[in-house]
């Protein structure tokens, strides 16, 4: 698992606003995407998003009724990322694109390639029982643990190099590009709340 993360907005929860939106999202990972999981949420199930999914050749699951641990994955990243960069306070539905924006621009760019992330290792012992170790040394970003699968190449998309993404993670070091998403992150609250204001 990589870990790799992107995160975007969109302005209503149906399938006319979500499906530019999963594209985008698909089209945004660097490798060749073979399985879609979302919750039942009728934005998800319906033709659309199917007909959309196999033409890209990819499998769709959904969740269980009641099995909340079947999105365990995304619940997990939602705290570590969307909700530490945006909070819990609402976001109005009219500022989807200027989040989208940000989110193309600093946040996924950041979790991505100058984030690091802790990878586990399992280790079984002599019963059997299986334990999950965090070390340093096996910590990473993403884009560096997609590096480091044995024959990572094969697994990206046709049109994408590893030179074109490695020219791509040395834009800026890391503490610039932590630096440029919190600035721009005050920067987007700043014209979220004049947008209100207009509004109001």
């Amino acid at each position: 698992m990589t870990q790799m993360e992107f995160v975007a907005t969109c302005e209503k929860i149906s399938e006319v606003y979500l499906l530019p939106v999963i594209r985008q999202l698909l089209d945004g990972f660097p490798f060749v995407i073979l399985g879609f999981h979302s919750d039942n949420g009728s934005e998800y199930i319906n033709y659309q998003v199917a007909s959309m999914l196999e033409k890209l050749r990819v499998e769709f699951t959904k969740s269980r009724p009641r099995h909340s641990n079947d999105n365990e994955l995304a619940e997990s990243k939602n705290a570590s990322v969307v909700h530490k960069h945006f909070g819990y306070a609402h976001i109005p539905q009219f500022c989807a694109r200027l989040v989208n924006t940000f989110c193309a621009n600093y946040l996924n760019p950041y979790v991505n390639f100058h984030r690091p992330c802790f990878f586990p290792e399992t280790i079984t012992d002599a019963k059997g029982k299986e334990r999950k170790t965090y070390r340093y040394k096996d910590m990473m970003t993403p884009y560096e643990k997609l590096k480091s699968i044995p024959d990572a190449s094969q697994y990206l998309k046709a049109e994408i190099t590893f030179e074109q993404l490695d020219a791509r993670a040395a834009e800026m070091s890391s503490n610039d590009a932590a630096l440029a998403l919190n600035n721009a992150r005050k920067k987007q609250f700043k014209d979220i709340s004049a947008a209100m204001k207009k509004r109001a």
